[in-house]
């Protein structure tokens, strides 16, 4: 035997594919102790490296070469290189002249420098004619094609069983015998249309993986029931009947339905079931989908709803918290729609209404204690008895605290003594008052105190509209702007004071109904207007100049007077100057005495509003609905009506 190029013998073996090529280079390789090389494997090992960092195969005509990655054959051990994802991308390499090229070149330097130093064996295509073609040894294989073409069928069903061993000899596989023989029982059952068996054993992609008598199947998310299903998992691990729709042997394809086989078995129930139902039936059924506005029951055939309202007569805030899919119950049908087949179910029928004797039990006035079953934002309910709840409203929970936060005054569970304000049977509304069982620090105050009463506070609250003063420990009571001072504007008076100071002041007005106490500040001293007859006086007056902060007027012959813009109408549109001219005139009521110029202060905005008071006292009320522009209507009308009436002396 001569050497090749370094003294160490070579032998190719080329060959058709699925020749057997593999094995004889395998049992060559054992006998004379000569280094064995799969060049084609060399392509799949690139391949796995290439996959391993772009799954993109438009790629691989731009690929880099890393041919270092060669430098230790122990990437030939790699496992799943037979895969199609592999085969495929291998293919599209090979094509590659660089790729090719470059490998040819390693394939050589294999041969040239094997590594246990005797020689080598190699296979693959074109080894002898292309790679290799000074071998010292050639052999070519062929097979007979029916052999080849099950051999390749086995390669691809089965891509991550090892088909030898390392001597290349045959492999005997019990389980693979096994898995054989349930594909062939249930090409049979498909054929004949039979149900399986199958055990779902967890998420895919698309759908479920299911096992079926040691067989891996596909569960498509759109055949795991009738309708789509959020939870799974009480089909999980659970033998269930479905029907093969589809076997692929040769990619080792199985798709299953279980959809199919309650669609059939729906059928038959449901016929049944819509010739017999009708309303007022009592039905069992399994849950079988929740959702916020209810529970779906099937009744065997024809799925039924119970809304979330007819479930039960207590409060249910998400149905999931009181049932669970899969649950039997038992429910009455409340209606039932023919036409469009449509059942509505109820659960809370079944057992008494319990506001059927609320008002015989419980009566307005009365006191009563129990638990707050949960909170709002307006209010905290309580569980009277089950299935009968009270609303105590935010405002019936404190005498004091207008605006409270019942998540900061109540908690779930308390345990509390209510009183029952309002029963209102045919709304299944009960109103509750908490502070109604407690002292009324209104009343309290209004019987040691009373109208005229000279009192002394600390200032508590200062506003846009007065002085909020202490009263006792719990209640406020309210100096208006209008209440402060007899000769300055209100905004200007209440800047003289600051929180926590301490103020006399009189009980102007105590209004237990609207909890409210008004006092006043500027009632301790005499009115300073009383001593200067012009105050408060309605007056016209001319325009004698007009700037763009001020009007100056002259009214009463000789008295001077100003209007600030700020008083020149209630509405702030109309505050301008620039609507005025000199020598118009104005009417204008009087608001302070004289300054050290002689000049009145006089106001249209309080003659707009000292008018409408008027208006509102004669003709209507603030809470009537009607409008003020209304009532000043109303009022023209009614004065016009006087003026047309004659005396039935005239009439005469």
């Amino acid at each position: 035997m001569t050497s090749f190029q370094n003294k160490k013998p070579v032998i190719a073996i080329d060959g058709t594919a699925s020749s057997g090529k593999g094995t004889l280079a395998k049992k060559l390789s054992k006998s004379t102790g000569f280094d064995y090389l799969d060049s084609g494997l060399l392509y799949r090992v690139y391949a796995y490296e290439f996959l391993k960092r772009s799954k993109d195969l438009s790629k691989i005509e731009n690929i880099t070469i890393d041919f270092s990655m060669f430098n230790s054959l122990d990437k030939l051990s790699i496992k799943n290189l037979r895969s199609e994802e592999i085969s495929k991308a291998a293919s599209l390499i090979a094509k590659n002249t660089n790729v090719r090229k470059s490998l040819i070149n390693i394939q050589r330097k294999i041969a040239d420098h094997p590594k246990g130093g005797k020689g080598s064996v190699i296979d693959g295509r074109d080894i002898t004619s292309v790679i290799i073609p000074k071998a010292e040894i050639k052999f070519y294989v062929d097979a007979n094609i029916k052999i080849r073409a099950k051999r390749r069928q086995d390669q691809l069903k089965m891509p991550n069983e090892k088909l030898e061993n390392k001597e290349g000899e045959a492999l005997l596989s019990r389980e693979r015998a096994r898995k054989e023989e349930s594909w062939s029982n249930l090409e049979k059952m498909q054929d004949s249309k039979q149900q399986v068996t199958g055990v779902i054993t967890g998420r895919v992609k698309g759908g479920y993986a299911v096992d079926i008598e040691g067989a891996l199947a596909f569960l498509p998310g759109s055949q795991v029931d009738l309708k789509p299903i959020k939870d799974i998992s009480p089909l999980l691990n659970k033998p269930q009947p479905m029907v093969i729709l589809k076997m692929d042997k040769f990619r080792g394809n199985i798709v299953v339905s279980r959809r199919a086989l309650l669609e059939e078995s729906r059928k038959a129930d449901r016929s049944k079931l819509l010739s017999d139902i009708s309303e007022g039936d009592k039905l069992k059924g399994v849950i079988k989908n929740i959702t916020d506005y209810g529970v779906f029951v099937d009744l065997g055939g024809l799925d039924g709803l119970i809304h979330v309202t007819d479930l039960s007569w207590e409060r249910v805030n998400h149905p999931s918290e009181k049932f669970d899919v899969g649950q039997e119950i038992e429910v009455i049908v409340t209606k039932y729609d023919k036409d469009n087949n449509r059942i509505s179910l109820g659960l809370k029928q079944l057992t008494e209404d319990p506001w059927k004797n609320v008002e015989e039990t419980y009566k307005v006035g009365g006191k009563i204690k129990s638990k707050i079953s949960s909170l709002a934002d307006y209010g905290a309910f309580v569980e009277i008895e089950k299935g009968v709840e009270g609303l105590i409203h935010s405002s019936e929970m404190s005498w004091v605290n207008k605006n409270i936060n019942p998540s900061s005054f109540l908690s779930v569970g308390d345990e509390v003594e209510v009183m029952i304000l309002e029963i209102d049977n045919s709304k299944r509304r009960i109103s509750l008052g908490l502070k109604q069982c407690s002292e009324n620090p209104w009343k309290i105050f209004a019987e040691t105190n009373k109208k005229g009463d000279l009192l002394e506070g600390k200032i508590k609250n200062i506003t846009d509209f007065g002085l909020f003063v202490e009263l006792t420990e719990d209640l406020d009571g309210l100096i208006h702007l209008s209440d402060i001072s007899w000769d300055d504007s209100g905004e200007e008076s209440i800047k003289k004071f600051k929180l926590n100071d301490l103020v006399k002041f009189k009980i102007l007005e105590i209004d237990l109904e609207k909890e409210r106490v008004s006092l006043g500040i500027k009632q301790l001293t005499k009115d300073s207007s009383k001593t200067d007859k012009s105050l408060g006086k309605i007056v016209t007056g001319v325009i004698t100049e007009i700037d763009k902060d001020k009007i100056q007027v002259l009214f009463d012959e000789d008295k001077k007077g100003v209007i600030k813009k700020s008083n020149l109408a209630k509405l702030k549109s109309e505050q301008n100057t620039d609507r005025f001219a000199v020598k118009e005139k104005i009417d204008a009521k009087v608001v302070k005495k004289a300054n050290k110029d002689g000049f009145y202060e006089l106001s249209v905005k309080d003659l707009e509003i000292q008018e409408e008071k008027e208006a509102l006292k004669e003709y209507g009320s603030s809470s009537s609905g009607a409008s003020i522009g209304e009532i000043i209507g109303a009022a023209l009308e009614e004065d016009k009506k006087k003026d047309t009436v004659k005396p039935k002396d005239e009439k005469k």
